[in-house]
């Protein structure tokens, strides 16, 4: 169980995981603090690090459970750290140790006494991807402490992975309505759902909320704020806004030197904008920071486009190195190496394989587009259209939806379809991808 630092080949790329939980003088989670809202964001500034900080409260909670491992107290507490650790430095090592000490705390005390244990592990399987888990936990939690507003945090953000979306927004409605009122809790969750149904500016009003909730908290956290701006950029790439999804990404940066998200992102921007040798040397950063198989596989791209095909095949290679590494990084990976065989061509059958079966068990609409854009490549053309409908179901303004939405249609010799959806990508998100918008322009040409 013991903490041996930061080890940059075990990776893990965080879904939506519960950022507005701060951890109580007991490992008990509680809400963040409501406030008014401020109409104007503060500029970015330097937030300090607490890692020297947590690094040492690890180390103490450690040696205290070698000498009494059935402290409950000291194991979710730890697991609390763990799970910060991970989503500050997105190393696979923290959730592993965070299921280990979650677990002994559940052996010692039972949940009836240790909600704070199971909430450990909900967070942990939530964080592993898996949102049945944490779904089920979650309600076991509310049964236990129906007053608290956190474990529907835990709840609606397992039910929208799990595309149960008219459920979630009831759990996160209830968050509001326990707080008393709107919190970071509630509009970070609630800015992920307006991006979802297509509300661009409700995302970003939501999340400038949120951002000034954390900003005016006594010791606001600086994953938090820097995840919290990297989003407001991300909200503004979506819809081609480059220059202002840039400025939000260095804004991340000033908060969180060298934060993981936000420098793949300036890697990403900056290929939109033709700047490819600044999009490659973003990208060979983050991927020193964090060998995620996403900027790998963009990486790739990058050296493709410019001629270095030996580099490219290099980082295709890491990919799938990285989806077959474990277990764990299989259950992690599925669906972004399926998309990755799908995109590039490779191994179209394994990869529909992979998206179907995740799909049986995970029915968001990103599984669902998933699965059309892999059935696509294998020629299940009838399977194509019916996945992409679900996949386009909440009219979710995303280029990559319509442009596999665009594709399939023109696979199937509906010209008309295709033309308005490939027109759609394009007005949206000109360079959404490298390699795809190119291929969306010359399909369009066709048409």
């Amino acid at each position: 169980m013991m903490f041996r630092g930061h080890t940059k080949n075990k990776i893990l790329p965080l879904a939506f995981l519960c950022f507005a939980v701060s951890v109580g003088a007991c490992g008990i989670f509680r809400p963040a603090q409501n406030q008014s809202v401020s109409s104007t964001v503060p500029p970015a500034s330097l937030i300090a690090s607490t890692e020297d900080t947590s690094i040492s409260e690890i180390r103490f909670l450690e040696a205290r459970l070698r000498k009494d491992p059935e402290d409950f107290s000291a194991n979710n507490k730890l697991a609390i750290l763990y799970l910060q650790r991970l989503r500050e430095t997105g190393d696979i090592q923290y959730l592993d140790l965070a299921f280990r000490v979650a677990r002994a705390s559940l052996a010692s005390v039972p949940d009836v006494r240790n909600s704070g244990g199971l909430a450990a592990l909900a967070l942990a399987e939530f964080a592993s991807h898996d949102f049945s888990d944490a779904r089920d936990h979650a309600l076991r939690i509310i049964e236990l402490n129906p007053a608290k507003s956190y474990p529907q945090g835990i709840l609606g953000d397992s039910l929208a992975e799990l595309g149960e979306y008219e459920k979630a927004e009831t759990a996160y409605k209830k968050i509001t309505l326990l707080d008393g009122g709107a919190s970071h809790d509630s509009e970070t969750r609630f800015a992920r759902l307006a991006q979802l149904k297509g509300d661009v500016a409700g995302a970003k009003k939501h999340f400038d909320n949120a951002l000034t909730f954390a900003l005016n908290l006594t010791m606001p956290p600086r994953e938090t704020v820097a995840w919290l701006r990297w989003q407001l950029g991300e909200t503004a790439f979506s819809t081609g806004e480059y220059q202002t999804a840039e400025k939000y990404y260095r804004d991340a940066l000033i908060a969180f030197p060298d934060y993981y998200r936000a420098v793949a992102s300036l890697a990403k921007v900056r290929a939109a904008q033709n700047d490819l040798p600044g999009a490659i040397e973003h990208y060979e950063k983050a991927v020193r920071l964090l060998p995620d198989p996403n900027y790998i596989a963009a990486l790739g791209d990058l050296y493709t486009i410019v001629g270095r095909t030996e580099d490219a095949e290099k980082q295709y290679e890491l990919v799938e190195e990285i989806g077959h590494l474990s277990d764990l990084n299989g259950s992690l990976y599925n669906r972004q190496l399926a998309v990755f065989y799908a995109d590039h061509d490779k191994k179209i059958e394994e990869a529909y394989k992979l998206a179907a079966k995740e799909y049986e068990v995970r029915r968001d609409i990103y599984g669902a587009d998933a699965l059309a854009w892999t059935a696509l490549k294998t020629g299940k053309l009838a399977e194509a259209q019916t996945a992409i409908k679900e996949a386009l179901r909440l009219n979710t303004k995303d280029a990559k939806l319509f442009y596999h939405a665009g594709m399939i249609a023109f696979a199937n010799n509906d010209k008309a379809e295709a033309k308005k959806f490939i027109k759609l990508t394009l007005e949206l998100n000109p360079q959404f991808d490298p390699v795809q918008s190119a291929i969306a322009k010359s399909t369009l040409e066709k048409l």
